[in-house]
């Protein structure tokens, strides 16, 4: 049970981690930051939901696409999230595909290097 929330913390983080990081490179791509939380979790939840709808229908139709379900899934995410909440604001087309490669690389070296610092006792060799 441990293992699960922290796990569910650290992807939370490094989704974050990819937010914050197109704000900081791409002008145009903005989150308010009373909505940054929001925007977070909108995001991670919509992530977990299309995740598995995508590598399901990849697998089944388009096994090429299987590697690449991880950058459609982040930018589903964004344009869902962009849609859905008023304080993000994507900035155009350009911004969203940046943005895409972006935070999945963000969340991607967030989520890898992550648990080697925090997290290191319950995410090891415990078993839940």
């Amino acid at each position: 049970m441990v293992r699960t929330l922290l796990t569910g913390v650290l992807y939370l983080i490094a989704n974050a981690a990819g937010l914050f990081l197109a704000m900081l490179i791409l002008p145009g791509f903005k989150i308010d930051f009373t909505s940054f939380v929001s925007t977070v979790a909108l995001f991670s939840l919509i992530e977990v939901f299309i995740s598995p709808l995508l590598t399901k229908i990849s697998l089944k139709n388009m096994p090429a696409l299987s590697g690449g379900v991880a950058l459609v899934t982040t930018f589903a995410g964004l344009w869902a999230t962009s849609y859905f909440l008023a304080g993000f604001e994507i900035g155009g087309v350009r911004n969203l595909l940046l943005a895409t490669f972006i935070v999945w690389l963000g969340a991607l070296l967030a989520g890898v290097i992550l648990p080697m610092f925090m997290f290191k006792k319950y995410l090891g060799n415990r078993k839940d």
